[in-house]
């Protein structure tokens, strides 16, 4: 068996798989319940998502169970990455984010060895489009992601 693709995700991906389960995810969601992906968070990245999921998403409000369910998820499924588990003088300077708040997403896949950042946000996307190949991932939009695994396949 192949070994699993390592993906990270920004606030939104996240956001479609807990709280709107977006279609779009969903083979993610598998792919990771299946062994086939495995999806990392570090701390900074999932206190972002605490405060979002507080926020009113889509003109409501979760309930404070739901907040506390969804992020549970999301800590169950993905694999916690400590700060600081580079040596970050060892690799090359990770591209700077128009949004320095993004910044934190390319840190995470770095620090993850991951293949794949799936984003939606355009300051992440924007920096693929630059094509940092040093960084040892690379930065995408979910469905950008699947067309691609569909055409290995």
């Amino acid at each position: 068996m192949a070994a699993p693709v390592r993906l990270v995700l920004d606030t939104n991906v996240w956001l479609d798989w807990l709280v709107f389960d977006d279609a779009q995810v969903a083979p993610i969601r598998t792919a990771q319940g299946a062994g086939a992906a495995a999806i990392f968070i570090d701390t900074a990245c999932a206190e972002e998502l605490r405060r979002v999921l507080d926020y009113s998403l889509r003109k409501n409000v979760l309930a404070p169970e739901a907040q506390a369910r969804a992020l549970a998820e999301c800590l169950r499924v993905a694999q916690p990455v400590a700060a600081g588990e580079l040596d970050k003088r060892a690799l090359p300077p990770l591209p700077l984010c128009r949004d320095a708040d993004d910044q934190k997403f390319l840190e995470l896949a770095r620090a993850a060895r991951a293949d794949y950042l799936l984003t939606k946000d355009r300051a992440l996307l924007e920096l693929a489009r630059r094509k940092y190949a040093h960084t040892g991932f690379r930065i995408m939009t979910p469905a950008a992601y699947l067309a691609q695994c569909e055409a290995e396949a």
